[in-house]
């Protein structure tokens, strides 16, 4: 099953590439879901489904995907040296995301029956990205297939993880727990973890010796903290510490300069420099949570989501819209504005967890979080739907 599109549309700019009509799902469906989040959490508008489920569900699969089968589409064919994807390829995932997409958030409107349509439509989507994907990894014929071995496993992860989240919506609820966890670690962060450490020493001109043990080291501790959890949550505190020194290290032997004076560098460094300050936050948490009951508001996910991982989609987008539409690959004053932007975000939805484990009325500090996510969104389709839809030079 998929969309038919003209046979001139289907030859149109917007589906030239892949990461093209993939960034652009993507980053709509973060200003729609959060908006509806929004909403429902005010009691404006009640969500036939579960809100926090609806949220996760939302940024994961319907923004967070998208957006790295944006890159992967694009990238991976050219980590491999494999011919680039067929557009027939691409399209008919993005097809499935697109449909399903819509379908689930009418559901969450009208009625549960859509939003079930619309989780299958998404997975099937899914399901075809990550195989296109893996045809392309047993057809290389390169000799360093680490790197890209290991973008392959997280995302096979990221689609055991969204198959248990499926289970858990229609027949099982306690696997809600271990689909999450595997998302946000196993998924997530390990992909988009994979590729940083690939690309960003690589655009910083990093000369240090690869470290080879990195991936397989952070895979094994990713592995015990979630077992951790499933065994007693918040126990993961003690690997958590381990990671955050352990990457922390990790970065600065890439010697990268910080604060570089290059907005599209400058941005991908506040991204690492997350990792270890994630990590390190999540874990004194846990432990506090874990003596005291104090309640974070999942503060430990959301830094690692959103100081490593949000930031590091729109400094990748950002370059990728750029690099591929002809435009010079530099970040101008909007650009940059945008970049500052996504570190409040982030701080924002940090205060919000502190404010919440201090028993304070968190509601204000809340909504104005969200808002300055979906503030976030508008504000770069605003600058860069253009160039990604019709190939707009912006000088």
């Amino acid at each position: 099953m998929h969309m038919q599109f003209s046979e001139d549309s289907q030859h149109s700019f917007f589906f030239s590439q892949p990461h093209q009509p993939f960034f652009v799902l993507a980053f709509v469906n973060a200003i729609l879901t959060m908006i509806i989040f929004l909403l429902s959490y005010n009691g404006v508008m009640n969500l036939p489904v579960n809100a926090v489920q609806f949220h996760m569900y939302g940024l994961i699969y319907l923004v967070l995907t998208p957006a790295f089968l944006a890159f992967l589409f694009t990238t991976f064919p050219r980590f491999t040296s494999t011919p680039a994807l067929k557009k027939t390829d691409y399209i008919r995932v993005f097809s499935l995301f697109y449909l399903g997409s819509i379908i689930f958030l009418l559901g969450s409107i009208v009625t549960p029956v859509f939003s079930g349509i619309g989780l299958v439509l998404v997975f099937i989507g899914h399901l075809m990205g990550m195989l296109i994907l893996r045809k392309i990894y047993k057809t290389t014929t390169m000799e360093d297939k680490q790197d890209v071995f290991w973008i392959l496993l997280s995302m096979q992860f990221g689609l055991l993880a969204h198959f248990l989240f499926l289970v858990s919506a229609f027949f099982y609820e306690p696997l809600m727990g271990l689909s999450t966890e595997i998302s946000v670690y196993l998924y997530l962060f390990l992909l988009t973890f994979s590729v940083a450490q690939r690309m960003v020493p690589f655009f910083s001109h990093s000369m240090t010796e690869k470290n080879i043990k990195l991936l397989p080291v952070v895979f094994l501790l990713l592995v015990f903290h979630i077992l951790l959890e499933g065994t007693l949550t918040n126990s993961s505190f003690i690997i958590d510490l381990i990671m955050a020194f352990f990457i922390g290290k990790e970065i600065l032997r890439w010697k990268l300069q910080f604060p570089n004076p290059n907005p599209l560098l400058w941005i991908l460094h506040t991204a690492l420099y997350w990792i270890p300050v994630g990590f390190f936050i999540g874990a004194v948490a846990n432990f506090i949570t874990l003596l005291t009951g104090t309640y974070f508001l999942s503060l430990d996910t959301h830094v690692i989501l959103m100081g490593f991982i949000v930031t590091i989609l729109i400094g990748f987008g950002t370059r990728v819209t750029l690099g591929h539409s002809g435009n010079t690959m530099q970040a101008d004053k909007t650009t940059t504005l945008i970049f500052y932007w996504t570190q409040v975000v982030v701080v924002m939805r940090i205060l919000v967890s502190f404010a919440a484990a201090l028993e304070f009325n968190i509601m204000i500090l809340f909504n104005l979080s969200l808002i300055a996510w979906i503030v976030l969104f508008v504000f770069w389709a605003f600058k860069f739907f253009a160039v990604l839809i019709k190939g707009k030079k912006l000088t």
